[in-house]
């Protein structure tokens, strides 16, 4: 994966864009930093169907659910109540 800073990639976007579709992603700094990463329109559509599915998905879903996302019962700590007399 070739990288580019973002000012190299405004400059000369075209040939940034041509790159990411001939040969694959195409990382982008900032002050040396990874910031973002271009990819062609077909590798992020096969990402987003590999995604796991959205909670919408889930709920409308026939299919049972395995992963419990409600935290363990019991961890909480009570507060003590004093009688009144």
């Amino acid at each position: 994966m070739h990288t580019w800073p973002v000012q190299d990639a405004k400059a000369r976007f075209s040939e940034f864009l041509d790159a990411c579709l001939q040969e694959g992603p195409q990382m982008v700094t900032r002050r040396g930093a990874e910031a973002a990463v271009l990819v062609p329109v077909q590798e992020w559509r096969r990402l987003q169907s590999a995604a796991r599915p959205s909670l919408k998905q889930l709920l409308l879903s026939d299919q049972a659910r395995v992963d419990t996302i409600a935290p363990a019962r019991g961890h909480a700590k009570r507060r003590k109540v004093e009688s009144v007399q």
